[in-house]
C-alpha cells in the first residue's frame, strides 16, 4: 500500500505513531542523552568464560549498585547480582557504596543495611561509619567481584571504596575479581594533584582530580604503588575490556548516581563539582544537576538563566531550596578536555561580597590549598595550570605503568 492510497491525513498519522510505538515496545531503556553501545566494544562483565568458572563452588560477595549491567548482545541486559544468582552461585552478600545498592540516595546520605527484596541477599553498606569490609563481614567469603561504573573524578567516591575493598581482601587473603568498565573522561588528565595532607574519602590517593584510568587501571596503580594501609597487596584479577582504548565513546546505560543524569552531567562534573564546596549551587534540586550553577546574588544580567532547586531525588536540602537563583546554563557546551576553572573564577568575582565564597570542603576537593589562594589572588586559569603541569607531567609517567589500553 503505497500513502497517496489514504485519503484520510489522521488516519495515515495515527497508524503511523502506532507503528513507531510497537516498534519501539521492548527496547532497554537508557537514561542517558546519545546512546551508545558499541557493537565491538564488551565490558568485562559480559566476559562471564572469564570469571564464572571461578565463581564455582564458592562462596561470593559483590560489589555492586545499579550500574553493574551485563550487557548482552543477543538478549536484554541484566543486574550482574541477578545474573549470578540465576546460576546458581553462592552470593553471601553485596556491598554497596556511596548512594546505596540501587543508587537512589543522596549524596554523603548515611546508607543502611538491609536485604534484597529481589534475591533476599544480604546487603552491607559501605559508605557512612562502615566504609572497609570487617574481619566478620567477610568471615566465609571464599572471593570478591568488584563491578561499579566509575566517571573518572579523583573526588567521586567510588574509586575510594575500591581502596577499601582491596585492603580487606589483601588482609584476608581474599582473591578480588574487578570487572572493568569505560571511564567517559578516560580521553584526558587534570587538575592538581592531591597532597598527602588533605587525603580525605573524596581523595585518597596522589592523583590528578581527572585521573583518566579504567577502574581495572586504577586497582592496579593502588597495587603497585603501595597505597594501601602497610603496604598489603591484593591478590587482583581484572577481566578486561575488548577493543576499548581511552579515546573511546561511550554513552552511561544506567546514570552512575543520582545527581548525574546523562552524558553532558558527566562531561562536565569534574568541573563544576568544585562549586560543591563554596556557597554557589550546581544544580542540585533541579533536573539539570551538574549542568548549570548559580546563585540568588549572581548579577542577572550576567548570570541570566534562571531556576529554583526543590526536594528531588537524590537532594533532600539542595542549596537556596526554593529560592530563584540566577545562574548561567551549560548543557549546550562542547565536550570537555580539560577542566574548566573559568566559571568557578568568574563566579567568586562576580558576587559583591566573596568572603565566605569558600567553605573547608573545597579544599578537600581541591586536594590543596594552593587552589583557593590562587583564586583569591586573582591569578588566571592559564596562570594556575602551569602551576599543575609538573605533577601532570610526572603522574602522566606514572600511569603509564598501569593502562591496560591504548591511550
Amino acid at each position: 500500500m503505497i500513502l497517496t492510497d489514504f485519503k484520510n491525513t489522521h488516519f495515515l498519522l495515527l497508524l503511523l505513531t502506532i507503528t513507531i510505538c510497537f516498534c519501539c515496545k521492548g527496547q532497554p531503556e537508557n537514561e542517558l542523552n546519545n546512546p551508545f553501545i558499541s557493537d565491538s566494544l564488551v565490558l568485562g562483565a559480559d566476559q562471564v568464560d572469564k570469571y564464572l568458572p571461578l565463581l564455582k563452588n564458592k562462596k561470593v560477595a559483590i560489589v555492586a549498585n545499579q550500574t553493574s549491567l551485563l550487557n548482552f548482545k543477543t538478549t536484554s541486559s541484566a543486574h550482574l547480582v541477578d545474573y549470578l544468582h540465576s546460576k546458581n552461585i553462592t552470593i553471601q552478600c553485596v556491598f554497596a557504596p556511596e548512594h546505596g545498592f540501587r543508587g537512589k540516595a543522596d549524596a554523603g546520605e548515611l546508607i543502611k543495611d538491609g536485604i534484597d527484596k529481589k534475591t533476599g541477599i544480604p546487603i552491607i553498606s559501605l559508605y557512612g561509619k562502615n566504609k572497609k569490609p570487617s574481619t566478620q563481614q567477610l568471615d566465609g567469603v571464599d572471593i570478591i567481584i568488584f563491578d561499579i561504573q566509575d566517571v573518572g573524578a579523583r573526588f567521586y567516591t567510588y574509586i575510594s571504596t575500591l581502596h577499601y575493598v582491596m585492603e580487606s581482601c589483601a588482609e584476608a587473603k581474599t582473591p578480588l575479581i574487578v570487572l572493568d568498565r569505560p571511564n567517559p573522561n578516560g580521553h584526558y588528565i587534570d587538575g592538581p594533584v592531591l597532597e598527602k595532607t588533605h587525603t580525605s574519602f573524596v581523595g585518597m590517593h596522589p592523583v590528578p582530580v581527572v585521573h583518566g584510568m579504567t577502574i581495572g587501571e586504577y586497582a592496579q596503580m593502588i597495587n603497585g604503588e603501595g597505597w594501601l594501609a602497610k603496604k598489603v597487596q591484593c591478590d587482583l584479577f581484572i577481566v578486561e575490556m575488548k577493543n576499548y582504548t581511552h579515546q573511546t565513546v561511550y554513552s552511561l546505560p544506567k546514570k552512575p548516581s543520582p545527581n548525574l543524569p546523562n552524558d553532558t552531567s558527566i562531561n562536565l562534573y569534574p568541573s563544576l563539582c568544585f562549586f560543591e564546596g563554596t556557597f554557589i549551587s550546581a544544580g542540585r534540586g533541579t533536573d539539570m544537576q551538574f549542568q548549570l550553577f548559580g546563585a540568588p546574588n549572581l548579577p542577572p544580567k550576567k548570570y541570566p538563566f534562571a531556576f529554583t532547586p526543590r526536594v528531588n531525588e537524590g537532594a533532600k536540602d539542595p542549596k537556596f531550596k526554593n529560592e530563584l537563583c540566577n545562574g548561567k546554563d551549560l548543557r549546550t557546551t562542547h565536550k570537555l578536555s580539560n577542566l574548566n576553572l573559568e566559571w568557578l573564577i568568574d563566579a567568586y568575582n562576580d558576587i559583591e561580597n566573596n568572603k565566605d565564597f569558600f567553605s573547608p570542603f573545597f579544599t578537600k576537593l581541591a586536594g590543596t590549598k594552593k587552589l583557593q589562594e590562587q583564586i583569591e589572588k586573582g591569578y588566571s586559569y592559564q596562570e594556575i595550570r602551569k602551576t599543575w603541569l609538573k605533577g601532570l607531567n610526572d603522574y602522566d609517567v606514572l600511569r603509564e605503568k598501569y593502562l591496560l589500553y591504548q591511550r
